[in-house]
């Protein structure tokens, strides 16, 4: 068991730091195309959601039945929908901007809430992975990879708004890290509380409420701002690619 909640850590570790390379890309790049954007939102939220319903909640109907696993994952759904009401945060370019938006100092302060915004909204998806991971390593691994995809556009968000206004890259390379180190911090905290009274059906209950969190992530936050991105047919190509891509890697790893 303790080798499986280090690897469940570092898992998460791992998609929380996709928002580092994220980073990299906004500083590189600054303004990537909105197909890309676009495109790879779309895919993260295809691999989630299709997770979601293929692997956590039949665990869960597994071992707590099928009225306690739907009333989690509804649970689950309304905890993000809670999380997202209180703390909202919004992509850069997501929406068309008044010009004056473009200012410096206001570059600057929509990528300091962006990072904050982002860093809260990773302490679902840290316990996302963790428990993921101790239910199952290689499904720690795709819950990790479908995270991962999608905080790189979140680094992007974080660091080109920064860059744009200081010029400085150690200032928006610190604070996309931060908003990513929030996600281990979440799988730490799933770790300390669920630990000592984990069993069977806690499990259950975790993972159908884990799976509702990813579902309300996906189709609230990920297909919506993939949309904003490009209005075209990107974002579905994007899911369709993302769910086919998790289902033949859950086929393969069975």
């Amino acid at each position: 068991m303790e080798a499986n909640i280090t690897t469940a850590l570092l898992l998460t570790a791992a998609a929380g730091m996709a928002t580092v390379l994220g980073s990299f890309i906004g500083l590189a790049v600054r303004n990537p195309g909105p197909r890309f954007m676009s495109f790879t939102l779309g895919f993260s939220a295809g691999v989630m959601v299709l997770v979601s319903f293929v692997e956590l909640l039949p665990s869960a109907i597994g071992q707590i039945g099928f009225i306690p696993a739907h009333g989690a994952l509804l649970a689950g759904m309304f905890l993000y929908f809670l999380i997202d009401y209180s703390i909202p945060h919004d992509y850069i370019g997501q929406h068309d901007h008044p010009e004056s938006m473009h200012e410096n100092l206001k570059l600057q302060r929509t990528g300091l809430l962006v990072a904050i915004g982002i860093g809260i909204h990773n302490f679902p998806e840290g316990m996302a992975t963790f428990v993921g991971a101790l239910q199952d390593v290689n499904l720690g691994i795709a819950i990790a990879c479908a995270i991962a995809i999608h905080n790189i556009p979140e680094g992007i968000a974080v660091s080109a708004p920064v860059y744009a206004a200081t010029k400085s890259r150690s200032k928006a390379f610190w604070l996309s890290f931060l908003s990513g180190a929030t996600e281990p911090l979440g799988a730490a905290l799933a770790a300390l509380v669920l630990m000592p009274y984990l069993n069977e059906t806690i499990l259950g209950w975790v993972l159908a409420s884990v799976s509702g969190i990813m579902i309300a992530i996906s189709l609230d936050e990920l297909v919506p701002t993939a949309k904003e991105y490009d209005t075209e047919h990107t974002p579905i190509l994007g899911v369709i690619a993302g769910m086919a891509v998790m289902a033949a890697s859950l086929w393969m790893l069975r």
